[in-house]
């Protein structure tokens, strides 16, 4: 059994196609899935996804390119749904070059969001790029508030968090060009690693820069399992006890 702690089946990009591949990834063993928000306009369907299937749950989040509109109600409307189990995604995204003012909305509202995610006692889910020292400053200042550094690519500087966070393993671990994330994951405890695949996005090789989607997820178990010497099922069972921890399931 494997989770995929993150993929946005609320995507455009499986319009009427959810349930094949909801279906494809359960004849190969993915039997969990946790939706994270990201935008107000695609969180009804995360959750519509939530309410129709029992094995898919979601998280309530604003992703740092979606600011613009932010209002608290996005979160506080939702978060106490039965099959809500986090906040995220959040955090910072400076990649696309965004001015000061922009970069100063996304500090502010990643530091809102953190403090529901307190409030309610809720894991976080965190995304950060380009970031990485305004992203530590702000995780320091909620110490009280746990969760997953999604799409963890290597940062050593996110490692000293392992105390609160765990790393999400995805399709990047795959790829040819992947130094810094092969360097940097030996460095993680097997109690701190969970399997994501970020679908539609991110697709492990040798589907790279195709369509992901959750049934890709035993390729990122299979290097998983390469680079800590075990067989599969060992790998799915130590990211499953662990997504089941950090979830609360």
């Amino acid at each position: 059994m494997m989770v995929d702690t993150h993929c946005h089946l609320d995507s455009s990009k499986y319009e009427g196609e959810v349930e094949s591949v909801i279906e494809r990834a359960q004849k190969v063993g993915v039997q969990l899935f946790i939706n994270p928000g990201a935008s107000p306009e695609d969180l009804p369907k995360a959750i519509a996804l939530a309410e129709k299937y029992s094995n898919i749950y979601f998280t309530v989040g604003i992703h740092p390119s979606e600011l613009s509109n932010y209002k608290d109600e996005y979160l506080l409307d939702y978060i106490t749904h039965p099959k809500c189990i986090g906040v995220g995604e959040i955090g910072l995204d400076y990649y696309w070059g965004k001015g000061e003012e922009e970069r100063a909305l996304q500090r502010q509202l990643f530091h809102r969001q953190l403090e529901i995610a307190k409030e309610y006692k809720k894991p976080v889910i965190i995304h950060t790029r380009d970031a990485v020292e305004d992203t530590c400053k702000i995780v320091e200042t909620h110490r009280e508030v746990e969760g997953v550094f999604h799409c963890f690519t290597g940062v050593l500087q996110f490692l000293k968090y392992q105390d609160r966070f765990s790393y999400g393993i995805g399709g990047i671990i795959t790829f040819k060009n992947a130094r810094k994330l092969l360097e940097a994951f030996p460095k993680i405890p097997k109690e701190k690693v969970v399997l994501e695949t970020d679908a539609p996005y991110l697709a492990p090789h040798p589907y790279r820069g195709k369509r992901n989607e959750p049934a890709y997820l035993p390729l990122i178990r299979d290097k998983i399992a390469e680079l800590w010497k075990m067989s599969g099922e060992e790998v799915e069972t130590i990211t499953t006890n662990n997504a089941k921890r950090i979830f609360q399931w």
